[in-house]
């Protein structure tokens, strides 16, 4: 890793999965780095490595000052709840980044309230996985003005490969939940492909080997297909995870005025699993549970 952040004071809240390896992503390249962690675990992990720990997010913010502040956190109201602490420490020209996907009403919402201190937001909702995260690989899709995007992207070339950005606040989240839309309907689409040739007779792993480099290539269906067939849902992108996001791209739809049967016919599926057979721990290619007779028999 480059000494490419070397002068950067850097703020990473939230050291899970995703998180916790593009913390250290940062750290390597050399950045100034406080973090701070709601669960004791990751902090002293944190502690182990040499990065720096506050106590508090407040605390985090006074020691990071007019420098970047990084957010990985799961849910939208846990970023609200988190903003609210931060404006009362922020600094005057810090910057914000969002890397969850917190959806687009409560980016606007945040980054309306960051602005009342001086500072701005970058939302910048990453796709790409663990597998990403470990590897600085990730696909970034931000929104922000120009000049705060320039600002901020050194740190996002430390942690992604593909950096996009999307146009003004919001737009990050507005491109992460296209994604979700089509990533929740093609593991949809792919669980009832391999489950219908193989009730029909047909070995589905043949099956998923003929469509590759076809039309219905794709990276679900080079992933997931395979979980789907040797049927192993251990969590890697987590259902509740992904149903949280098609709830979120329900919202976006509702606000603009789309409708779409498909998309409503996919929130009913991924509800039914996560909410009905109680199986939010699942990898989200566990969503082919719903089209296997001898799982979806199970309690």
């Amino acid at each position: 890793m480059s000494d490419s952040l070397e002068g950067y004071k850097i703020g990473f809240i939230g050291l899970g999965a995703m998180g916790w390896p593009m913390a250290c992503h940062l750290q390597d390249a050399g950045a100034d780095l406080t973090v701070w962690n709601r669960s004791d675990g990751p902090a002293r992990r944190a502690a182990e490595r040499g990065m720096l720990v506050a106590t508090d997010p407040a605390a985090l913010a006074a020691s990071v000052g007019p420098g970047i502040l990084c957010l990985n956190l799961t849910h939208a109201h846990v970023v609200t709840d988190i903003v609210d602490i931060l404006l009362t420490a922020l600094s005057r020209d810090a910057i914000v980044v969002d890397f969850g996907t917190t959806g687009h009403s409560a980016t606007l919402k945040c980054a309306a309230q960051i602005e009342t201190r001086g500072a701005t937001w970058i939302d910048a909702p990453v796709s790409g996985g663990e597998v990403g995260a470990r590897e600085g690989s990730l696909t970034i899709m931000a929104g922000g003005t120009p000049e705060n995007f320039a600002r901020v992207l050194p740190l996002l070339e430390v942690v992604g490969a593909k950096i996009s950005h999307m146009g003004p606040t919001g737009s990050g989240q507005v491109t992460k939940l296209a994604n979700q839309l089509i990533v929740a309907q093609t593991i949809d689409a792919v669980a009832q492909a391999l489950r219908l040739a193989e009730k029909a007779g047909v070995d589905p792993a043949r099956v998923r080997d003929a469509l590759r480099g076809g039309f219905a290539e794709s990276r679900i269906l080079e992933l997931h297909g395979d979980r789907m067939i040797r049927r192993d849902f251990a969590p890697g992108g987590r259902s509740e995870l992904q149903l949280k996001d098609v709830r979120l791209i329900s919202e976006l739809a509702e606000e603009v005025g789309l409708e779409s049967p498909t998309l409503e016919n996919s929130l009913a599926q991924w509800e039914k699993l996560v909410d009905e057979r109680e199986r939010g721990n699942l990898d989200h290619s566990g969503l082919f549970t719903l089209y296997d007779e001898e799982e979806s028999a199970c309690p």
